[in-house]
This record gives structure tokens, C-alpha cells and sequence, in this order.
């Protein structure tokens, strides 16, 4: 009977110890090691990339500026030795949609036109960069009808250093 019981206790001591020697490292340490792969990386450096481990396994989220480097975060994080499973929640952030602007000389013709049609005569009108300018004077009567005229453009911008005459 005490061989028996000393059998199983040495048993237990043996699957405590194999037990213990499986376990890979921490998950505070995983997450440091993954953190720190992801950061060393030159195309992942200025990107957000956040890292939870939980028993060995990793979620990222965050946002990357590219599929490539989305992928490049998911595999970083499982060459980490004792990462189990990587969970992948990073966003591919979306391009700029650039909206092109009126070009300058188009506009200013075409507000010049829109102004000689109310009789704003007077007034000049510059466009830069799709930002209005208008100088000169125009008679008092006319004044705001002119004015609306230009608003009415649809540009976003206005200078307005017009004067009212008499």
C-alpha cells in the first residue's frame, strides 16, 4: 500500500513538473515581445497597432495604412514563439478621396460673368487656389445683390474687400 501511494505521489510530482515546463511565457511578456516586433518593423513603426494576449492568444487592433501592412502585423505576431492564435481586428484605414476644385480660371470667369449679368460693374474678381478675392466698387444699390452673386458661386472662400460707391 505505500508503494502504491508513493507511486502515485511521485506520479504527481512528474505531470506537475511536465505541466510546468509546457507553459511558455507570460502573457505580459508576449505582449511586450509582440509590441516590440511590431514597433521594430520600418512599415509598421508609425502605425497604430494595439496588442491584448490573453492565455497566449494575441488580438490586434488598431489602424494600418494598408492591406500589406495589416498583414504584416498579423504575421509578426505569430512568429512570436509561445503565441497560440492571432486574432486580427486591425482596420485598413480608408485613401483620401481628393475632391478636385474648380479650376482658378474657370471660375473667375465664370463669377465675372455671373457679375456682369446683375450689373456689378466695378468689381474685380482674382481666384487662387479656389479662394475669391473681389476689389473694386460697385454702387451701393448693387452692392449686396453683387456680393450674393459671388456667394452664390458655390466657392467656400471669400475675400471681400469690394466698396460701395455712390
Amino acid at each position: 500500500m505505500k508503494t502504491k501511494a508513493a507511486g502515485i505521489a511521485v506520479m504527481l510530482i512528474l505531470i506537475a513538473a511536465l505541466g510546468g515546463c509546457n507553459r511558455g511565457p507570460n502573457d505580459e511578456t508576449l505582449t511586450q515581445q509582440v509590441k516590440a516586433k511590431i514597433s521594430s518593423d520600418p512599415a509598421l513603426a508609425t502605425q497604430t497597432v494595439n496588442v491584448a494576449v490573453k492565455d497566449g492568444a494575441v488580438t490586434l487592433a488598431g489602424n494600418v495604412n494598408t492591406e500589406t501592412n495589416k498583414a504584416r502585423a498579423e504575421d509578426l505576431a505569430k512568429s512570436v514563439e509561445g503565441v497560440k492564435s492571432v486574432t486580427d481586428n486591425t482596420t485598413v484605414r480608408p485613401l483620401p478621396v481628393a475632391t478636385p476644385a474648380a479650376a482658378d480660371p474657370v471660375l473667375t470667369g465664370k463669377i465675372n460673368e455671373d457679375l456682369k449679368k446683375a450689373g456689378c460693374t466695378g468689381a474685380t474678381v482674382t481666384v487662387v487656389g479656389g479662394k475669391v478675392t473681389v476689389t473694386g466698387t460697385v454702387p451701393a444699390a448693387k452692392y449686396a445683390e453683387c456680393i450674393q452673386v459671388i456667394q452664390q458661386s458655390g466657392i467656400t472662400g471669400i475675400d471681400n474687400q469690394l466698396k460701395k460707391g455712390s
